[in-house]
């Protein structure tokens, strides 16, 4: 319930074929390995939070302050009956930046490695560096997750995917940040062995 789907197949199954096979319980559910999920409001509830941190990373909050409540909610109705221009009304306000100042305050990412127990990463990271370059993929998985990244000389192996797809590292964050981030705004990275195929 808490990982969206995109991320999940990432982490698990981006190298298997499509579709998932899934198993639906209609009693005796795994309370040892699955949340309970308590109703509709709490999915609700943990989506908006997720929204509200991403823009506090990315515009202390003032974005969200200023949205009514029916904004709030026209951005969750429009994301549970999957209607695009209905989400993206609202969503926009959410990914835009004054222009002098070349992008978010941070960039609400999280990385998720298949290979350590902690669930994930999350750091303060900015966009844009001292001197006033974009700061890149690679710069941020440096930083944050040394261990993801191949050496110049040596053999890579990890990928790093965020939606099924492999960015390059050379790709700037901000870039990523506005146009691959989930409907919760956060950038979902997932590091996994690099395959043996």
């Amino acid at each position: 319930m808490h990982y969206p789907i995109g991320l999940l197949f990432d982490l698990l199954a981006s190298s298997s074929a499509l579709p998932w096979n899934i198993t639906v319980h209609f009693k005796s559910f795994p309370e040892k390995d699955l949340l309970h999920c308590p109703s509709k409001d709490a999915i609700e509830a943990h989506f908006m939070s997720c929204v509200k941190e991403a823009d506090a990373l990315k515009h202390k909050s003032q974005v969200i302050n200023e949205m009514q409540k029916k904004d709030h909610k026209q951005l969750w109705m429009g994301l549970q009956n999957d209607r695009f221009d209905q989400f993206w009304a609202i969503n926009r306000k959410l990914m835009e930046y004054p222009a002098e100042e070349n992008g978010f305050r941070y960039i609400p990412f999280r990385i998720y490695q298949t290979t350590t127990e902690r669930p994930f990463i999350q750091k303060l990271f900015r966009p844009v560096a001292a001197d006033g370059q974009l700061h890149t993929l690679g710069d941020l998985l440096k930083e944050v997750c040394p261990s993801a990244v191949a050496p110049e000389d040596g053999e890579k192996k990890n990928q790093v995917m965020i939606h099924g797809i492999e960015p390059m590292l050379e790709t700037p964050l901000q870039w990523l940040s506005e146009h691959l981030s989930y409907p919760d705004n956060f950038l979902h990275i997932s590091i996994i062995p690099q395959p043996a195929d």
